[in-house]
C-alpha cells in the first residue's frame, strides 16, 4: 500500500486530536527535502533589502567587475557634410581680356608653380594696345630729342622762348601718352620687361601667356585651342588650388547652432578612411540657415599636405558644443535597459552580493557611458554579464 493510502486510512480512523497531529506531519513530509533531493537554486533574492542577488563562486566566473571612474565628457553635436577646397587658396584663372585661346600647357591634376604658363590667348584688344604703345613710344622719343635741340638753340638764342615752351609741352604730352599705353598693357597682363621689349623691337606680340598666380594643382580645365573666352565669364579656362589645406563643411541643424562657438574642436570620419579621424577647429559658423534643410554650414580648416582628402568626399562630423564636464563613467556593457525603460547597473562590494540600482545616463564618449545620477566614482559594478544578472533576477521567484 502506498504512503498516501496509509495516510488516508489513518486519517479516517483516528480521533480528532490525532487528525491534527497527522495533518502537521503530512505538511512537514510534503514540504521537507531528503538527502537525495536536488541542490539549492543557483540564485536567490534576499527578502530585505530588495533587488539583491546572491551568487556562489562558480556562478561569478563569467562576470566582469569594473570600477566606476571619473571621466571628462565634452558636450557635442553630430552632423554630416563634405570636404571642399580652401577657397582662399583656390583661383579661377581668367584671361585679362577677351580673345581666343592659342595653346594650352597643362592638364587636370598637374602640379604647377607660381608664374608657370597655363595657356596663351590672342586678342584684337591686345594687338591694338601694343600698337598704341609702339606709336606712343616713337612720339615720345621724337619729342624728347626735339626738346633737347630746342633747349640748345634757345641757349644760343636761335629760337624764341615760345618755341621752347611748345617743345616742352609736346614732350610732356608724348610722355603722358606713353605712360598711359604702358599702364594699359600692364592691365592686360604684360610684364614691364615684355612692354620694354615691344617698344624697343617695335613689333606686336599677338599671344599673351597666362600664368598661374599661386602654387598648387590644376583642379579644372575647359581651355581648348580656339575657344573664345572673356574675363569673369564662367567657367574659367583653368582653375588652380593649393590643396595643402582643405575645408571641412558640416551641415549643422539649426537647433544645435547656438551651442557651437568659433574655435570648438571638430572630429571628422570619412567613408574613404574607415577607423581614422581627422581633427580641426571651427573657423566659421554660417550666418544663414538653409530654409529647405534648416541647417547651416559650420566650417573648419584642416592641414592636408599629402593631398589625401579630395573635395566632395562625404564626412561625419562630431563638433564640441560646450565646455567639458567631469562625471562618473562606466562601460556600456554595465548599463542595462529594463523593460520599463529604466537604466540599471549591478553594484557589488564582495563579488558575491549584487544590488540592482537605477541610474540616469548621459553622454557616450570614448567607449564610456556617463552616469548622471545613482552611482559614485569608485563603486564596483558588473560590466560584462550585467544583462545576464538582470535576466536571472527577472526569472527568479520571490
Amino acid at each position: 500500500m502506498t504512503r498516501t493510502a496509509v495516510l488516508r486510512a489513518l486519517f479516517r480512523s483516528a480521533a480528532p486530536p490525532l487528525c491534527a497531529v497527522l495533518c502537521v506531519a503530512l505538511v512537514a513530509a510534503c514540504s521537507g527535502r531528503g538527502a537525495g533531493d536536488s541542490q539549492a537554486p543557483a540564485a536567490r533574492i534576499v527578502d530585505a533589502p530588495k533587488d539583491i542577488l546572491d551568487l556562489r563562486d562558480t556562478q561569478t566566473r563569467s562576470l566582469q567587475f569594473v570600477p566606476a571612474v571619473s571621466h571628462s565628457f565634452a558636450p557635442h553635436c553630430t552632423a554630416v557634410g563634405s570636404i571642399d577646397f580652401d577657397e582662399d587658396r583656390a583661383v579661377a584663372v581668367f584671361p585679362p581680356y577677351a580673345g581666343r585661346i592659342g595653346r594650352v600647357y597643362v592638364r587636370v591634376g598637374d602640379s604647377v608653380r607660381k608664374g608657370q604658363p597655363l595657356y596663351t590667348i590672342d586678342s584684337p584688344d591686345l594687338i591694338q594696345a601694343e600698337s598704341t604703345l609702339i606709336a606712343a613710344a616713337g612720339v615720345y622719343r621724337l619729342t624728347t630729342e626735339a626738346l633737347a635741340r630746342a633747349r640748345g638753340l634757345y641757349a644760343a638764342q636761335g629760337i624764341a622762348q615760345k618755341d621752347l615752351q611748345q617743345a616742352v609741352s609736346d614732350q610732356q604730352t608724348a610722355a603722358g601718352n606713353y605712360d598711359a599705353a604702358r599702364k594699359a598693357l600692364r592691365l592686360l597682363g604684360r610684364s614691364r620687361r615684355e612692354i620694354e621689349a615691344i617698344a624697343a623691337r617695335r613689333r606686336v606680340d599677338r599671344a599673351l601667356v597666362v600664368t598661374s598666380p599661386v602654387v598648387g594643382q590644376v583642379t579644372a580645365r575647359v581651355a581648348q585651342a580656339g575657344l573664345y573666352v572673356q574675363p569673369g565669364t564662367a567657367p574659367a579656362p583653368v582653375s588652380v588650388a593649393d590643396r595643402s589645406t582643405v575645408w571641412m563643411n558640416a551641415d549643422v541643424a539649426e537647433a544645435d547652432l547656438p551651442r557651437i562657438r568659433k574655435g570648438a574642436a571638430v572630429r571628422a570620419q570619412l567613408m574613404a578612411f574607415p577607423g581614422r579621424e581627422f581633427a580641426g577647429t571651427v573657423d566659421v559658423v554660417g550666418a544663414a540657415v538653409d530654409p529647405g534643410t534648416h541647417t547651416a554650414v559650420v566650417r573648419s580648416a584642416l592641414r592636408d599636405p599629402g593631398g589625401a582628402l579630395h573635395p566632395g568626399m562625404l564626412a561625419h562630423f562630431v563638433i564640441q558644443a560646450g565646455d567639458p564636464v567631469v562625471g562618473v563613467a562606466v562601460p556600456p556593457d554595465a548599463v542595462v535597459r529594463e523593460g520599463d525603460g529604466t537604466m540599471t547597473v549591478w553594484v557589488t562590494t564582495d563579488q558575491h552580493h549584487f544590488t540592482r540600482r537605477v541610474v540616469k545616463t548621459g553622454m557616450r564618449q570614448d567607449g564610456l557611458v556617463q552616469i548622471v545620477d545613482g552611482l559614485q566614482a569608485g563603486e564596483v559594478v558588473v560590466g560584462k554579464g550585467a544583462l545576464l544578472l538582470s535576466n536571472l533576477y527577472a526569472g527568479t521567484p520571490e
